[in-house]
């Protein structure tokens, strides 16, 4: 029965373990990529560079596994981490409210609504749109230009 060359798979990263295996069996490096490559049944595109610059400075393993040793690292995708969005604050005050509360206030200091939007705008409170609309209606019915 004839193989195709498709349903042949040769596992370089595992060849390339056992031969650092068998040159260096002290490093725990190996070791450690060792075990992690059989639990998991592969390596991060770091954790295989890592190994290639272990393996290139073993005399003991031949060129060819290196080079596609270096062709499967070069395929695989090199993730960058992106840099965190600014931060913006939770709650922007609606300077166009605290311009007008403080032109009512200026001809009518003592509004007790006014006064409350105030407060409530003071302490960075979100105004619902009732609120909103009730405030631009004092401002008009008080005829206050200029703002």
């Amino acid at each position: 029965m004839p193989t195709d060359k498709k349903d042949i798979e040769i596992d370089i990263v595992s060849e390339v373990l056992n031969a650092m295996l068998q040159a260096r069996p002290d490093s725990d490096f190996i070791k450690s990529l060792n075990q992690q490559y059989r639990e998991r049944g592969g390596l991060s595109k770091k954790q295989l560079e890592g190994l290639y610059l272990k393996a290139a400075k073993v005399t003991s393993i031949p060129a060819k596994k290196l080079a596609t040793l270096q062709a499967h690292i070069m395929k695989r995708p090199t993730r960058y981490k992106s840099a965190l969005p600014p931060v913006k604050p939770l709650y922007e005050k609606n300077e166009q409210a605290g311009k007008m509360i403080e032109a009512i206030l200026q001809k009518y200091p003592e509004h007790k609504r006014v006064l409350f939007y105030k407060n409530k705008y003071d302490r960075n409170e979100i105004f619902s749109p009732a609120e909103t609309s009730e405030l631009e209606r004092f401002y008009k019915l008080l005829k206050i230009s200029g703002v």
